[in-house]
């Protein structure tokens, strides 16, 4: 299965790899051990259309396919894992959100900045006792008085990719006892209060965090949770292509080091012990890669992929896991040492079977589409 693109896209790929060699790869160690990214990242990537690529043309945004958008996360991934989650996390949850749920009066005030990467966002959905189990949420969402469609939001939110930069986070906060919704917050407001920079062994440069809201304004986008939860699918594809991505990198430097170097008087890639890890790893990432495209491909054409993107994220990251430890085994010695990259993808592909639903809830998910 070969991925159609049409020309736009095309050209968009092309520039998102020469940005990933020139810019990206150069980087990914300087931006993890400052624990960020540069303040400009955003910027830098808005002309190339990666703030946006999900976003429909006549809301000023791409509206590439979900094709492109996993390619594009896949790509980002060679380069800087951590990048490329946030920008599967920001054009799948948050853009999204926009063309989805915002109201034109919404979309007037943020859009634009949004686009420009001069307004970074953020997905506020998991709390201390709320992560896998979404309707255990308990932030709370209060009506204000002779303001129609703001509420006072109250609670706790942790774990939130790219939070502590976000000038507007879509919170998930409670309506009622048995109801929940989203709602857009400015996060330059008294209400928002941040906690602590979360610290991870992967993925460090994004900038995940713990706020709490005491009051604080927020706007409501009219959906309900299932709706605005059903936006995790496409998410789901996302990580899928950084878990791929990930996988990919790890293997293109294995390959090359197996090739060069020598024990025994013969390379390592003449041992046979080698040669089945290189098979198992070549077999397995094929594998993840056509299972993200028969996911995208599915979306593009406006099927349900619930189980499709639970086929894809869950094989893919677990794939990514099982080919960075082997990549981490061939190197030996080596591999555990900051002189080769495949130490810091080996931790980077952990997050992978994480985020955007653990591998035990995609598990749960297709046994659920299966046996229904």
């Amino acid at each position: 299965m070969v991925p159609l693109f049409s020309e736009e896209e095309t050209a968009f790929l092309d520039g998102v790899r020469r940005f990933v060699d020139e810019y990206v790869l150069p980087q990914t160690r300087a931006w993890e051990d400052a624990r960020g990214f540069p303040a400009d990242i955003w910027q830098r990537m808005a002309p190339l259309g990666l703030t946006a690529m999900t976003l429909p043309k006549n809301l000023g945004g791409r509206g590439y396919s979900c094709l492109a958008y996993v390619e594009a996360c896949r790509e980002l991934a060679k380069g800087d894992p951590a990048l490329s989650m946030n920008v599967a996390a920001v054009n799948a949850l948050c853009v999204a959100h926009f063309d989805r749920f915002a109201s034109a009066d919404q979309r007037e005030k943020y859009l634009g900045g949004v686009i420009s990467g001069t307004t970074e966002m953020a997905w506020g959905l998991t709390e201390p006792d709320a992560g896998s189990d979404a309707r255990r949420v308990q932030t709370v969402a209060t009506p204000i008085a002779g303001r129609p469609g703001f509420f006072h939001l109250n609670g706790e939110k942790m774990f939130i990719t790219n939070g502590g930069r976000a000038k507007l986070i879509v919170i998930i906060a409670r309506t009622s006892e048995k109801e929940l919704s989203a709602f857009f917050i400015e996060t330059d407001q008294p209400g928002f209060r941040l906690q602590e920079r979360i610290h991870t062994v992967g993925v460090s440069a994004s900038n995940t965090v713990r706020f709490t809201l005491m009051d604080a304004v927020g706007w409501h986008t009219p959906c309900r949770f299932e709706d605005a939860i059903g936006l995790l699918f496409r998410g789901r594809l996302g990580i899928a292509g950084m878990a791929v991505g990930i996988a990919e990198k790890a293997f293109e430097l294995t390959v090359e080091y197996a090739k060069e170097r020598e024990q025994f008087n013969r390379r390592l890639a003449d041992m046979q012990s080698v040669q089945n890890m290189i098979a198992d790893s070549a077999m397995e990432i094929e594998a993840s890669r056509l299972l993200l495209h028969k996911g995208a491909w599915m979306y593009d054409q406006g099927m349900p992929i619930v189980t499709e993107a639970s086929y894809a994220k869950l094989y893919a990251s677990e794939t990514s896991n099982r080919v960075t430890n082997r990549a981490v085994q061939i190197h030996g010695g080596r591999g555990m040492t900051r002189f080769y990259l495949v130490e810091k993808l080996w931790r980077d592909a952990k997050l992978t079977e994480i985020g955007e639903g653990c591998s035990e809830i995609q598990r749960l998910v297709i046994a659920k589409q299966v046996l229904r």
